[in-house]
């Protein structure tokens, strides 16, 4: 099977990104939540079912941490032309980081499509990281 091509009209994008520092609920080494408000649009000729996402984080050590899977926020988002997916998520880091990843699913032919995400930097405050959060 051909691996997903990118659908011309398709796209996705960064609304929003907000940081949020430590708080219980966080691990001590990674005490940097960033919420992210993603929409993905649908400006194609085509019907689309997302199905997965990709992400790739590079943290500033130079460490990769990969995520995949099926579904978006548990969702399988069917886009008719014209049509938009907005959601928020999150990901957690004990410092900078550069964010960058995909979506993929099909089309209304059967076509294996993706939309590609562009990166965007997860920047940890500076008088936060100079305290030793």
């Amino acid at each position: 099977m051909p691996p997903p091509s990118e659908l011309p009209g398709l796209s996705a994008h960064l609304d929003r990104l907000c940081h949020h520092h430590g708080g219980a609920s966080l691990p001590p080494d990674k005490p940097h939540a960033f919420v992210y408000f993603v929409t993905i649009r649908n400006a194609s000729d085509r019907t689309v079912t997302l199905l997965g996402r990709k992400w790739v984080i590079e943290n500033a050590d130079g460490s990769r941490t990969v995520i995949e899977g099926d579904r978006i926020v548990g969702e399988t988002p069917r886009l008719a032309p014209g049509e938009q997916f907005s959601y928020n998520s999150f990901h957690v880091t004990g410092a900078d980081a550069r964010v960058h990843g995909s979506f993929h699913g099909l089309d209304d032919h059967g076509n294996r499509v993706c939309v590609i995400m562009p990166p965007f930097e997860l920047r940890v405050p500076r008088g936060e990281i100079e305290a030793g959060s």
